[in-house]
């Protein structure tokens, strides 16, 4: 009788631990990355910007991590496919500016093992996928459901400009947008980001129990520059963008106050970037100093993106970081935050930065960062190809940056440190820092294929709209 009870005993006990266990194994977090288009740091306020207040963006980085030394791509398609792939435009092929329904030839193609997004491997780690907003990169007409096979559960996106359909172009009033419930449509006297936003926020309404990966890449504040329903009477270029950003700022405090009332502020990392530098047409002022638009360029202004992690409880607060990262980097890392591993047989260029924004490191595990695509990419026989063989790029640490060329020669050395503005050209520097430094990325150089990779897909029979040239 006895060992009968101490059997009992010892079940329920271990039946108890068991079921503690299973109750405590923490969920993994929700990931909500925002990526804006075109904005530099000279117009976010926690940047130094002195020509607006971005309060919602700001708190982000208040309560979070800020950095300092984190690249976008050089312009839109290629930072796109490189936050997807985790593969840099050289290695995936888009290299250079592509809008895919605009020419009806070329389709990011997800039949490519290559063309593996973070979507899909979030999706096989048990997590909800949302995209909303502006994806460019296939064609709706070819393949409605594109989304889906790329790994996004649900979507409200905006294609891009569509040959042969006028209404197509209209991301902001009166947009144009793909769902999977209603296809491509116009939403008459609607304003596009408000159905993005909205469309997020559902989505975590609905998914509130589940961990959840949200993709927001923000068709603000790409031309043209528009108003916004907050502010329907700016009038000059500036204050129309300017308007278009308080938007965006608006938009970060919905999903906030929405992640609140939620009840899963604790157990959601929110991550907030840009695809590339502010418009050229478009001048601000940060530090004091007055800065131009760098989008397409290979300067700082052009690349350098604002980079905020936030997510009380799981990462640490109101620190700056000069870690290195770039748009590279995002697949693994989600993968990880995730809890799971990159297939070995997926060939990636980015490292994971989990353990820094977790704060479990304190620095990312990269030497250097690079940033491609500072063009538009040509038609030729066998399709897209990129505009050069080798395109130029950039290459830094957190002292030094080089400039590459199309020769694939390191033509321009910069030590960020002294000269942020890259006017002094070192490369022939006798100081020896600058040589240790040049030795350096030629030896980064030397390891890169002598030409960029192609976009990867498969020919298909021609349509009506087709671009030929």
């Amino acid at each position: 009788m006895k060992r009968y009870r101490l059997g009992v005993t010892l079940f329920i006990l271990t039946s108890l631990f068991t079921i503690h266990y299973s109750a405590a194994k923490p969920q993994p977090p929700n990931i909500i990355f925002i990526m804006v288009d075109d904005l530099g740091k000279e117009w976010v306020s926690c940047y130094g910007a002195e020509d607006i207040k971005t309060p919602n963006i700001d708190a982000l980085a208040e309560g979070g991590m800020k950095f300092h030394n984190a690249y976008s791509m050089g312009s839109c398609t290629p930072s796109r496919t490189t936050l997807l792939t985790g593969k840099y435009p050289s290695r995936n092929g888009w290299v250079s500016h592509w809008d895919v329904p605009r020419w009806g030839i070329g389709y990011f193609d997800w039949k490519k093992k290559e063309n593996t997004t973070f979507a899909r491997l979030m999706k096989d780690q048990g997590y909800a996928t949302c995209a909303a907003g502006k994806w460019q990169i296939n064609d709706f007409r070819v393949e409605p459901h594109a989304l889906k096979k790329h790994g996004f559960d649900d979507w409200a996106l905006w294609t891009g400009f569509e040959t042969g359909n006028p209404p197509s172009g209209e991301r902001y009033q009166d947009p144009y947008i793909n769902t999977p419930e209603d296809g491509s449509k116009t939403y008459a006297g609607k304003f596009g980001p408000d159905i993005y936003t909205e469309r997020l926020i559902q989505f975590m309404r609905k998914h509130k129990d589940e961990p959840m990966c949200l993709y927001y890449p923000i068709p603000l504040l790409h031309s043209p520059f528009v108003t916004t329903p907050d502010d329907p009477n700016a009038k000059s270029r500036t204050d129309r963008f300017k308007a278009m950003l308080l938007y965006v700022d608006k938009m970060v405090g919905q999903l906030v106050s929405e992640v609140d009332q939620l009840g899963i502020r604790e157990r959601t990392i929110i991550i907030f970037t840009s695809d590339n530098g502010t418009d050229k047409k478009i001048t601000g002022t940060r530090n004091q100093q007055t800065v131009v638009g760098g989008k397409g360029s290979q300067s700082e202004a052009g690349v350098i993106a604002p980079f905020i992690v936030n997510g009380p409880g799981l990462v640490p607060a109101g620190v700056e970081t000069d870690a290195l990262t770039d748009l590279s980097n995002m697949l693994p890392t989600f993968v990880e935050l995730g809890g799971g591993k990159v297939p070995e047989d997926l060939v990636i260029d980015g490292t994971s930065i989990a353990p820094l924004i977790l704060g479990k490191e304190k620095d990312s595990k990269r030497d250097w960062i690079m940033a491609l695509s500072f063009g538009k990419a040509k038609l030729d026989g066998k399709g897209i190809r990129p505009g050069e063989d080798f395109g130029g790029r950039v290459i830094r640490d957190k002292r030094y940056k080089v400039w590459v060329n199309t020769s694939k020669q390191i033509d321009r050395l910069h030590d960020l440190s002294k000269d942020p503005a890259e006017e002094t050209n070192l490369i022939d520097s006798e100081e020896e820092d600058d040589r240790q430094a040049l030795a350096k990325f030629q030896q980064v150089v030397n390891t890169l294929p002598d030409k960029d990779a192609r976009p990867s897909y498969e020919p298909r029979a021609a349509n009506a709209w087709d671009r030929k040239k």
